[in-house]
């Protein structure tokens, strides 16, 4: 499965709205198999913020663990933010 960012808006902000954001794609996640991979790609976020990913990325990547790959995270907010985050030493 592939979690475009850019549909939830380009300037990833706050708390409330990256909540939303898994809530609005929780029904999405409850279909994927017990094997099945998950991409999120970050190409057209301008802007992430650690509380937005906190919300969003933070209980995906627990859910699923290594099974997660991220993309396009070349941005320095993104990297900014996943760094913060420690999202890259929980991904390796």
């Amino acid at each position: 499965m592939i979690i475009q960012l850019k549909k939830f808006g380009t300037t990833l902000i706050s708390r409330p709205s990256g909540k939303e954001a898994l809530l609005a794609y929780t029904h999405t996640l409850d279909q994927i198999n017990q094997k099945g991979l998950i991409l999120i790609d970050f190409a057209g976020v301008i802007v992430l913020t650690p509380s937005w990913a906190d919300e969003f990325l933070t209980p995906i990547c627990k859910r699923f663990g290594k099974r997660v790959t991220l993309q396009n995270i070349d941005n320095p907010s993104i990297k900014a933010t996943l760094s913060i985050l420690n999202y890259f030493q929980d991904l390796k």
